[in-house]
């Protein structure tokens, strides 16, 4: 069995909410799984659209697979860099703002 994987590293989004759509992938039919991701109406729903469709053109192109026949057998959102950023406060306080990363990760198969 042939595991093709597209990636997408630093996606500016945090792992949670890209957390999110990936367990209603996981597991599905590639088409089934385009059709959750476009009705989606989350932010990271275009993201991991993107990722699906990158696995999907590599399973076609570089392995000569069928995509009627491939599935959603691994993804997974792995926790990126966080930038941090200082947001001034009253009596010169500062509060500290966390600028999530991550990194998401598509793995497509035959059934």
């Amino acid at each position: 069995m042939v595991e093709v994987s597209a990636m997408h590293k630093g996606a500016r989004i945090s792992a949670q909410k890209a957390r999110l759509l990936i367990d209603l992938i996981r597991g599905h039919e590639a088409q089934h799984a385009l059709n959750v991701l476009k009705f989606s109406n989350k932010k990271a729903a275009s993201m991991v659209r993107k990722v699906l469709l990158s696995a999907l053109a590599n399973a076609e192109n570089n392995e000569g697979l069928d995509l009627k026949d491939l599935r959603v057998v691994k993804a997974y959102v792995n926790e990126g860099v966080t930038m941090k950023r200082v947001n001034p406060r009253s009596k010169g306080r500062a509060d500290r703002i966390f600028k999530r990363s991550c990194h998401i990760t598509v793995k497509v198969a035959e059934k």
